[in-house]
């Protein structure tokens, strides 16, 4: 499951890192999928930074630039992927 949290509105190719303009907040840790016309992988948020500052969350109305894994391209859509819902993961455990 995904919920729409932004848009790539610039990338930087020599270092890798794509500027996004949040509609929802984000943190460190996060899986993320960014998907357009040419673009579509999943990653998970390792660095984020706001004016060359670190930051572990941002809310929604910040322009952060985020470490990539892959070239992003202007426009393309940045998804959060939703963690499994409760009765899903209850699967795995183990019962004492």
């Amino acid at each position: 499951m995904e919920k729409q949290v932004g848009e790539v509105t610039h990338y930087f190719n020599r270092i890798g890192v794509a500027v996004l303009d949040l509609n929802d907040s984000l943190n460190i840790g996060d899986m993320i999928h960014f998907s357009g016309h040419t673009t579509d992988f999943t990653q998970r948020i390792t660095s984020m930074e706001i004016n060359h500052r670190k930051v572990q969350s941002v809310g929604p109305g910040a322009e952060v630039a985020v470490k990539v894994e892959d070239r992003v391209r202007r426009g393309d859509t940045v998804f959060k992927v939703l963690e499994k819902s409760g009765v899903e993961a209850s699967f795995g455990a183990t019962v004492a």
